[in-house]
């Protein structure tokens, strides 16, 4: 098999002078932490999701986490989620001492799957089970069915995080994801191989003044100098409360202005992910390849693209990522089910216990899709698949 002349990585960020000189000017400045690039990055993804609040912090991890303290998750409660994410996903909950569950996917989407948590929703009513908290995750920049969820939050009295990490720049049922039509509070993430990046970075949404001000004190130590906020008179204009527990999850200024450079390209950097996409939709169109694609009633930012080996190539899988590998080209499977790690089956868990996770496992492959890979790479990756089918 050819190789290509260099290595052709799954994902990349792309940065360009004007990313360069956002976070020099900040270097420059006199803020490098606490300063006004933060509540500018938050303002700005407000008015492109529409959400009313925003809260940036150092990562998407940290942003599920206090999204759950905000929701009041703690000892005795149950948040289920997909175990088709990366492990972020659950650990949110088990850092608030609650138990963590899970809820099947579909085969063909790696997403939840809404016949699963349905029966599992009312199994657990009848054992006084049901969750706290639902954590859907939006696998891929695709979006899941977030109004069927809703609907049965509604009927089972359970919130809602919507782990939007890889969906900054999606949309559902023409909104854009990170609304909160459906949730109580959204997360993106902005990790180097997201669709923008801060480097290292997260943000929630809400549209609850109350989850937006809870959070806000949570990601800096649960502190607040804010007078009326206060349980006596300030002592001075030095004077700060710490009202809870909290933690060091301040997203920095250098971050922030990278955010907000990046910003400004999100539209062209969805759009060429997704021209790249349709490329690859209609190469693998006649082959028994199953192309992980976005509901008709959404559009994907398409943080990854991920194909489904057919039954026939199962035993082949591992093969096929190393033979890939050895061409230089980076495919990659997004991701290992939860409820396999080491750490979770301490926890109970078994591979048997959700059985499309574990097919979605044997199967995915993720291949190579970012703004700047060239046609070039591109078709010698299809090439190379092709040739292996």
């Amino acid at each position: 098999m050819d190789k290509f002349e260099q290595f052709i990585p799954y994902g990349r960020q792309h940065i360009d002078q004007a990313d360069i000189d956002a976070v020099v000017d900040v270097l420059q400045s006199d803020y490098l932490t606490q300063g006004p690039k933060v509540p500018e990055f938050e303002s700005q993804l407000c008015h492109l999701t529409g959400a009313q609040f925003a809260c940036a912090t150092n990562s998407a991890t940290s942003a599920l986490h206090i999204a759950c303290l905000a929701l009041n998750v703690g000892i005795g409660d149950i948040v289920w989620t997909s175990p088709i994410s990366f492990v972020a996903s659950s650990n949110c909950a088990l850092y608030c001492n609650a138990t963590i569950d899970f809820v099947d996917v579909d085969t063909n989407t790696g997403l939840m799957s809404i016949n699963a948590l349905t029966k599992k929703l009312a199994d657990a009513e009848k054992t006084n089970t049901l969750p706290k908290v639902v954590i859907p995750v939006h696998l891929c920049g695709h979006s899941c069915d977030m109004k069927a969820i809703a609907m049965l939050a509604k009927q089972y009295s359970f919130r809602i995080i919507e782990d939007a990490s890889h969906a900054v720049g999606s949309f559902y049922q023409g909104k854009p994801v990170g609304s909160c039509q459906y949730s109580d509070i959204s997360i993106f993430s902005f990790h180097p191989v997201k669709i923008i990046t801060s480097a290292e970075g997260g943000i929630a949404l809400t549209n609850k003044q109350s989850l937006a001000d809870k959070m806000s004190k949570l990601r800096s130590h649960g502190i607040t100098n804010v007078a009326s906020e206060m349980t006596e008179p300030s002592h001075g204009p030095w004077y700060y409360q710490q009202q809870m527990l909290g933690f060091n999850y301040r997203m920095t200024e250098l971050q922030a202005a990278l955010g907000v450079s990046q910003l400004r390209k999100l539209k062209p950097l969805v759009s060429t992910r997704n021209a790249k996409a349709v490329i690859y939709d209609e190469a693998f169109a006649n082959t028994d390849l199953t192309i992980l694609k976005p509901a008709d009633n959404s559009q994907s930012s398409y943080h990854l693209y991920v194909v489904l080996l057919p039954q026939r190539l199962v035993n082949q899988h591992k093969n096929i990522i190393e033979k890939m590998r050895e061409a230089n080209i980076c495919a990659h499977l997004h991701y290992i089910p939860i409820h396999i790690q080491p750490f979770y089956q301490t926890l109970g868990f078994n591979e048997q216990d959700f059985p499309n996770a574990m097919d979605y496992y044997h199967r995915a492959i993720s291949i190579p899709l970012y703004p700047v890979l060239d046609s070039k790479a591109q078709q010698f990756i299809i090439d190379t698949i092709k040739e292996m089918l």
